[in-house]
């Protein structure tokens, strides 16, 4: 397998671990809402506890998948930059 090949698969498994994370992390945020919705009713309608336990929630999702967003870019560009170079080196050691 080339680097490039290398570097093709390991980018789709990393995009497609990183998908997965997202809708794990989704999956998690809806269950913990159908938790609160659960536990804390309407009352009346008024949802400012439930609201804020609600915001905070998707506020924390949106911060763990940004994060591991950034994790996956780092991992991306050290990757390809150890596989550029990988490159470099076997083609002037042909020359």
């Amino acid at each position: 397998m080339t680097p490039t090949q290398t570097k093709d698969n390991g980018t789709k498994r990393l995009v497609e671990t990183i998908d997965h994370a997202e809708h794990v992390s989704l999956e998690a945020v809806r269950n913990f809402l159908d938790t609160v919705d659960s536990v804390f009713p309407d009352l009346a309608g008024d949802e400012r506890p439930r609201r804020k336990i609600i915001d905070s929630a998707f506020k924390m999702t949106e911060q763990l998948v940004a994060s591991s967003t950034r994790l996956a870019q780092n991992i991306l560009d050290v990757t390809e930059k150890a596989l550029t170079e990988s490159d470099r080196k076997s083609t002037s050691s042909t020359k």
